[in-house]
Formats: C-alpha cells, structure tokens, sequence
C-alpha cells in the first residue's frame, strides 16, 4: 500500500492540491488578505488553519467565523463587538471577534452571507486596521490577518449589488481554489486511508476497505465533497466490531453511477500501470516490457495518472 501523502490536515497529491499546497506556502508567511473558493465540503477551513499555522502568526489564535451561521440581526454585534447598555441585553461591554483575533487569524467563512453594513465596516478595518465596536465613541486598533472564504461566485454576486465591489478586491489581494473532490482523481483514495486512521484512534481499532469499497468510492459523484466522503467513512465504520469495509458497507448504491466502459477500462489501466512499477521498483524499460508497451507509453501513462514511481 503507499503511503498517503499528507499535508498538514489535507491528504492528497493530485496536480490541483500540489498546486494548492505550493501555493499555501508560498503566501502563509505574508500579511496579505487571502479569499479561499471552493465547492461545501471541499476543506476552506482546513486551508485557512494551513495558512494560519504556516504564518508568522502561528502563535496567534485562530479564530473561525461562519457568517451564515449567526441572525443577521447579531452578526455585527459578534463581528465588531459592543459597549454595555448599546441594546437590551448588552449589561457589559464585549470584544467581537475581530478583536479575539488580535495578532492571530480571523477566518470568516460563507463571507457572501454578510449584511452590507457589516460589508462597510469590515472594509474600514481592512483599510485602517481600527474596529469601532456598536455604541463606542472611539476605535480600538487592532493587528489581524482577515482569509475570508466562499462557495458563492462573488464577481456575480458584486455585479448584482449584492456585494461591495471594494470589499471583493480589497479580500482578493491573494485567491486560492479548491477543486471538488471529483476533480481529484486517486485523491479519493489517499483522503479514504486518512479519515479511516483517523477513526481507527478514535474507535480504537484498526478499520481499511477492501479494493472493492475503494472502486466504489473513486465512481462515486461525491456533491458534498470531502465533507461528505468523511461522513460516508464514519457512518459505515460506526456499528459494531468491523474492521474492513466492503462496497456493501458503504451504502453509496443509489446515489453512486454505475461505471461506463471507458471508465472501467481507465481504471484497470492505471492499476495495472502502478502495480507493475511497483512491481519493478520504478524501472520504466522492465516495467514497460511486463506490460508490452514502448517505454514512452508508460510515461506518458504515469503522468496521466500522476503514478509517482519509487527510486530504483
């Protein structure tokens, strides 16, 4: 079995993600305001916390911010803050996140779902990096890094006038794109392994699929992407004592397609192309004669399927 190739909490090696993940690094050290997109369930938060622990600002907190998740009516009070007695209720006065995230991160995700007056005064403090919170009579500085993320299109949602077009730019200094899991390829395969060693600490025993319950999961449309992959492992690795997982475990038969025939045939041409370099310890010319096909055949095979031989 190889090994699954892991960065920070996000598993994968398909060209997109190693596109992300060099990405990540390149711009984590910087200050600069970073918008993650992505389909739900793709993993925002998970490049977000990459970012975050890959900045100076490691030993900052990080702090999370659903924005959809809280009435609009109580989203400026949690975002920005308030003084004692500003509305009923209000008997103290209270930092808003902004201010938690104080030499840290503030991740605010489903950034699309905010209100446009919270639109305005997150813009003032990007501008001037102050938070005024509701009913105070002066600002505070404050020193945050602000990665805002979305599954909405936001040059759409700008043209309709739904969005601020300056909050859009000044969040976009830097964007990154998570593709849906069914972009990934064998991707599937590698994030399967890390869920399941996940839950073998958690449940305390060791759990794997067998080669059939992998083929399913790679046909497998996958709408709610990783999000949705994770909850499928867990669902079927929960009851009783089992260790392995079949197809049958999996419960993906109504909402899985049936494979064509070019996919079946794409399927068995990649593993044949893996297990004979796996077989030959990566020497292409043996490998190639196993499979009787010319030596540049192979390669162009094993870039197709992003086969990364071992070292002879």
């Amino acid at each position: 079995m190889e090994p699954t190739p892991v960065f920070d909490d996000m598993a994968g090696n398909s060209p997109p993600m190693r596109a992300l993940f060099a990405q990540i690094e390149k711009v984590a050290p910087t200050d600069l305001t970073v918008l993650v997109l992505g389909e739900s369930g793709t993993g925002k938060e998970l490049v977000a916390r990459s970012l975050h622990r890959r900045s100076t600002r490691t030993r900052g907190p990080f702090v999370p911010l659903n924005c959809g998740a809280i009435p609009l009516t109580l989203l400026e009070s949690e975002l920005f803050g308030h003084e004692r007695g500003v509305f009923t209720g209000a008997d103290r006065a209270r930092m808003g996140y902004i201010e938690s995230a104080a030499g840290g991160t503030l991740f605010l995700d489903e950034i699309a779902e905010m209100p446009p007056g919270a639109q305005a005064k997150l813009l003032r403090v990007l501008q001037d990096h102050c938070v005024h919170r509701l009913g105070a009579t002066r600002e505070h500085k404050v020193d945050v890094r602000v990665i805002a993320a979305t599954h909405q299109n936001l040059p759409s949602l700008v043209a309709a006038g739904a969005f601020r077009a300056d909050l859009y730019y000044r969040l976009n200094e830097v964007k990154l794109e998570l593709p849906p899991l069914r972009a990934r390829g064998d991707d599937v395969t590698h994030i399967a392994r890390f869920v399941l060693a996940e839950l073998s600490r958690q449940y305390g025993r060791p759990l794997a699929c067998t080669e059939a319950a992998y083929a399913l999961l790679r046909r497998h449309d996958w709408p709610g992407n990783v999000r949705e992959l994770e909850n499928c492992l867990r669902r079927a690795a929960a009851p009783g004592e089992r260790t392995t997982l079949d197809a049958a475990d999996l419960e993906l038969h109504a909402s899985g397609r049936p494979p064509h025939l070019a996919e079946i045939l794409e399927q068995a041409t990649e593993a044949a192309v893996r297990a004979a370099l796996r077989r030959h310890g990566g020497a292409l010319a043996a490998a190639a004669a196993e499979l009787d096909i010319p030596v540049k055949e192979l390669q162009r095979l094993a870039e197709r399927f992003d086969v990364q031989p071992p070292s002879s």
